[in-house]
């Protein structure tokens, strides 16, 4: 059984300081009956991992009360380190809330209300200040009750991936868990790491359980990498550490690869590096589009 191909526009909007994209369309003409999911119950479950944006106390806000956004400034130690800096940012959010009438949540104040945002917004560059005012930063983050940073990982120079776990009121008398896991690209300014553009990507809990192939590290490979690229001559066996998936194999063109996946809280695979060794015998990155060999 085959399905039909199906594509979807692709949109961007401005949320929670970043730009929000569609995930890809789903391209299912080449999906089997046979890769559907034998335990779909694991695509249906929120995330357990501990929560890892906890560097900042309570206390930390007091001096920035009531302060005009311009007058902020951010002590320099939070932002000496690329890895820090994201560290601290989503530690300022965490309890950081924009519930509305429309998306409401909680029974009184909720968290540190609006206060940590002017201080999440000095995390920011001057060209992303000049971009994006904080009036629309603040809006961006509509119906945001609370925000956990559960996964942080370098991807390559100053991009790092991350996914977090929100809670977000709605019209219905209920709050809900919502997953999105992205892109942070930073800059270094005068001996400090900026955050410059963030990217962001929605998680769905009904897709993967229904046409998994796509949203699978090994079946993705061996379609995309395999069939179509006739690239993989021989696999090795997956290794897996905690969310990251590493698959090592030998090309047809007689390099070696090693391609990594970050696994989601929804369960699916995302393909985070590719890389190939050269003749030194160290990794490199390299990118290979699959759709380029269709």
């Amino acid at each position: 059984m085959k399905w039909r191909r199906r594509s979807f526009p692709r949109k961007k909007r401005y949320f929670m300081g970043g730009e929000l994209s569609d995930q890809d369309g789903l391209d299912a003409s080449y999906e089997q009956s046979s890769f559907r999911a034998v335990d779909a119950e694991t695509y249906f479950r929120p995330s357990c991992l501990p929560v890892l944006n906890t560097a900042i106390e309570s206390s930390f806000f007091d001096p920035y009360i009531d302060k005009p956004v311009k007058s902020i400034h951010l002590p320099q130690s939070l932002s000496l380190a690329p890895d820090k800096t994201i560290l601290h940012y989503f530690s300022v959010l965490r309890e950081a809330e924009n519930l509305t009438r429309e998306k409401a949540g909680g029974c009184g104040t909720v968290g540190q209300a609006h206060i940590p945002f002017p201080l999440a917004y000095a995390f920011f560059t001057p060209s992303y200040h000049k971009k994006h005012s904080y009036k629309a930063f603040l809006a961006s983050f509509e119906g945001i009750g609370q925000t956990h940073l559960i996964k942080l990982n370098r991807l390559e120079d100053l991009r790092y991936f991350v996914e977090i776990e929100t809670i977000q009121g709605s019209n219905q008398n209920v709050t809900f868990f919502a997953y999105y896991h992205g892109v942070v690209q930073l800059e270094k300014h005068n001996g400090r790491f900026q955050i410059g553009r963030m990217t962001w990507y929605g998680e769905d809990f009904l897709c993967a359980a229904y046409h998994l192939w796509q949203h699978n590290a090994e079946s993705s490979l061996d379609i995309k990498f395999g069939k179509w690229c006739k690239l993989i001559k021989k696999r090795w066996p997956v290794r897996q550490n905690g969310y990251v998936k590493t698959i090592d194999f030998d090309g047809t063109d007689g390099h070696h690869y090693r391609f990594v996946y970050f696994q989601l809280t929804n369960d699916t695979d995302r393909l985070a590096k590719q890389l190939r060794k050269n003749s030194s015998g160290q990794w490199e990155q390299i990118h290979i589009d699959p759709d380029d060999c269709l």
